[in-house]
């Protein structure tokens, strides 16, 4: 899949859902405790890593960042979607935010102690994915936590129609933990956890806890 194409295709997307997609996300966590529970065990990695900023990239509107914020983390968040950074600012004004794309992060080499993408990695086709783990790599000092969170399971699907009912034009990626490892691995991660989520539902969710090597 052509790499503007499906860029382009993802950030008109939710740009148009942005608002929506806001509304009914901002509270989902109080009723997610297995990923506040990540999120702290992030929170503490982070902090046993001595501090320091950490990357919330695919960032949406906010909720997560904020949340890190809530346990200490200096979390600053990055989205392709300019709407979604808005609607960030706007929920979340005391945070930094700012429109960025995770396959060419503008970051400094080791510049964050830890790096979060959750559920953002979804709509990245599988030939990308390297290039994505090579920024995130690149952007994390040596022995930086990286959290990642994403549906399960081994098809994609084209989504035409997203939050608050408005057309979206994007492919969501299902994948296997052990894929989501090995191509870490390659980028030179080590992995140290996984935990399946809702693995009775029809799209369970993973997140995976990896470190970058020294």
């Amino acid at each position: 899949m052509n790499a503007d194409r499906w860029l382009a295709d993802t950030r008109t997307s939710y740009d148009t859902v942005a608002v929506s997609y806001a509304d009914q996300l901002r509270e989902a966590l109080a009723g997610a405790p297995y990923l506040r529970a990540a999120l702290a065990l992030f929170a503490d990695l982070v902090h046993a890593a001595g501090g320091g900023p950490v990357a919330d990239v695919g960032c949406g509107p906010g909720h997560v960042t904020a949340h890190l914020h809530e346990l200490g983390v200096d979390a600053f968040g990055i989205d392709l979607s300019s709407v979604m950074i808005d609607v960030a600012r706007r929920d979340y004004p005391r945070l930094r935010f700012e429109v960025g794309s995770m396959t060419d992060l503008d970051l400094a080499d080791a510049s964050v102690v830890g790096l979060l993408a959750f559920w953002s990695l979804i709509h990245v086709p599988d030939e990308a994915v390297p290039t994505v783990f090579g920024h995130f790599r690149r952007v994390l000092r040596p022995g930086g936590p990286l959290l990642l969170g994403f549906h399960v399971g081994d098809e994609s699907r084209l989504k035409t129609q997203g939050y608050g009912g408005h057309p979206m034009n994007v492919h969501v990626h299902r994948r296997q933990p052990d894929q989501v490892a090995a191509w870490l691995r390659d980028a030179g991660f080590t992995v140290e956890a996984q935990m399946l989520i809702d693995p009775d539902e029809s799209v369970p969710g993973a997140v995976l806890f990896a470190r970058r090597q020294s």
